[in-house]
């Protein structure tokens, strides 16, 4: 039985639609939040149009308590090729070129000058689309990924994790992605990355993990998107990106240390970091009020009334 949301009701009052796309020789899944859901209209016009890309393994349901505070905007949220309800490529390596190229061909198809947003690795997927040519006003990353992922304060783990990824996709197909999907080891990444005390969100965070973590299409995949996950980080993009960008970091982030996105926000010409304590990698899960806080005054967005 699914835990309930601690943002179902604000959520409740932002109306969402279901999109596709064709993009890259295959049909790319969104969701419109917000302003433009129940029109055709989703072209980057008033009001403010965001598309946010999710991060490793997740797909668009991630973001969602974010969106809930931010019902004065049109939010477009796609799933990243090969998660979600968006399949993988076809005929194609899922890198991070790749996963750049498809956020160019995307945005140029259905809202062209939109802000770009991306969470963990989607901060990796959107800097490096930004830095390659997408047109954009304004770039926010939450969580980014702005050191190896290799040499964070849980190194170790991501090393394990390695290991845990080629493993799955060495055995025979059956066991390999039934091991990719095992419910513990799900479980055992939720416990370490969840810091709040509050119990009730601490169900509700295993259980989004436990629904949409394992919800990619096939171990190939999974594989490609996890090697470009701990291949490469922002600081490689920054200097590149000429747009404002405003960097949310949480002070106890596992894959990213603090002193390190501090660092990251001097390598971007024009940048804003805004930090949130007692929260680790799930600051959209954990703290999506004071995300979407930081977001709204970046964005210059006035709160709505009925908010």
């Amino acid at each position: 039985m699914p835990v309930p949301s601690p943002y179902a009701d604000r959520l409740s009052r932002v109306p969402a639609e279901r999109h596709e796309v064709e993009v890259r020789g295959g049909n790319t899944a969104y969701w419109v939040y917000g302003q433009a859901a129940g029109t055709d209209d989703v072209e980057a016009s008033d009001p403010v149009t965001v598309i946010a890309v999710h991060g490793f393994r997740g797909e668009h349901h991630g973001l969602e308590p974010v969106f809930a505070y931010l019902p004065e905007l049109r939010i477009i949220a796609p799933d990243l090729p090969g998660f979600g309800e968006t399949a993988p490529l076809p005929n194609r390596a899922h890198d991070l070129e790749e996963y750049a190229q498809w956020l160019r061909d995307f945005a140029a198809a259905v809202a062209p000058g939109a802000v770009i947003l991306g969470h963990s690795f989607g901060s990796i997927v959107a800097s490096a689309a930004v830095a390659g040519g997408l047109d954009t006003p304004r770039l926010i990353l939450i969580n980014p990924i702005g050191a190896p992922a290799l040499e964070g304060p849980k190194g170790i783990l991501t090393k394990l994790a390695v290991l845990y990824y080629a493993l799955g996709a060495k055995l025979p197909a059956g066991i390999g992605t039934e091991l990719l999907r095992n419910r513990l080891i799900v479980r055992g990444m939720s416990i370490t990355m969840a810091k709040t005390g509050d119990p009730e969100l601490r169900r509700f965070i295993h259980d989004q993990h436990d629904t949409y973590f394992s919800d990619f299409a096939d171990r190939d995949v999974l594989r490609d998107a996890f090697i470009a996950s701990v291949s490469n980080d922002v600081r490689a993009f920054a200097p590149d990106i000429g747009v404002p960008t405003l960097l949310i970091a949480a002070q106890q982030d596992d894959i990213t240390p603090i002193e390190a996105e501090r660092h990251l926000a001097t390598l971007f010409p024009d940048a804003d970091l805004f930090e949130i304590a007692d929260v680790g990698h799930l600051i959209h899960y954990e703290t999506p009020a004071e995300a979407a806080g930081a977001i709204r005054r970046f964005l210059r967005v006035p709160v709505a009334r009925d908010r």
